[in-house]
């Protein structure tokens, strides 16, 4: 495998712990609003953004649900806690970016969440520099599984999709990279992608050392 243009990073789960903490965050803002989330619900929506994650909460907890209040407050909440350095960098990250960067390979950030969000919990982590690009959910029509997203990764760039990887945690995520024509190595972080889905990609890492020593080898 050479990658000869760009590797494309999802951001929550990814480069950040940050699932967990915007379920826990969320779960609790529901609660004040009177509603439970579940990990099952949760995990069947990340990756959604807009009207996509809108009509899938809805459909779980019916029309009335006020579905921009509540996830304001607890994106407000996670924010809170990245610029606080609460939000943890995952494991093997920062040598990873490094690697890349040693190597003189191009990378970007492409991610459900908005991009305002993202470039802050990057400069809060001191990571900011390592990424040319950020591609935010609020640029596209269609949400992951859709490819769009990494589409307009690789376009920013005029990068060609075979040129790049994409580094993904989720199941939608991963389908949404291989929709665009797009490598993957996935990194599992609350949801692991079925046995059909995972033999599709480059490879289901333990982590990101382990897909740093994937690239080393391969690149």
């Amino acid at each position: 495998m050479e990658v000869t243009g760009l590797v494309i990073f999802d951001m929550d789960g990814v480069i950040f712990d940050s699932e967990r903490a915007f379920m826990e965050e969320l779960r609790k803002v529901m609660r004040e609003h009177g509603y439970v989330l579940t990990d099952d619900i949760y995990i069947s929506t990340i990756g959604l953004t807009g009207e996509a994650l809108k009509n899938k909460m809805q459909s779980f907890y019916g029309q009335d649900y006020p579905f921009k209040e509540i996830s304001s407050k607890a994106r407000q909440r996670v924010s809170l806690l990245a610029e606080e350095g609460k939000i943890e960098v995952k494991k093997g990250i920062p040598q990873l970016l490094e690697f890349l960067r040693q190597k003189g390979k191009l990378c970007s950030v492409a991610s459900s969440t908005k991009s305002c969000y993202v470039d802050a919990y990057l400069r809060a982590a001191g990571i900011r520099e390592y990424f040319k690009t950020i591609t935010g959910g609020e640029e596209v029509e269609n949400s992951k599984p859709a490819p769009d997203i990494f589409i307009r990764a690789c376009r920013k760039e005029n990068i060609l999709p075979h040129e790049a990887i994409v580094i993904e945690d989720s199941p939608n995520g991963v389908r949404a990279a291989l929709s665009a024509g797009i490598r993957v190595i996935c990194i599992p972080d609350l949801a692991a992608p079925e046995t059909a889905l995972a033999e599709m990609a480059e490879l289901v890492a333990s982590d990101a050392f382990e897909a740093e020593k994937y690239l080393k080898d391969n690149m």
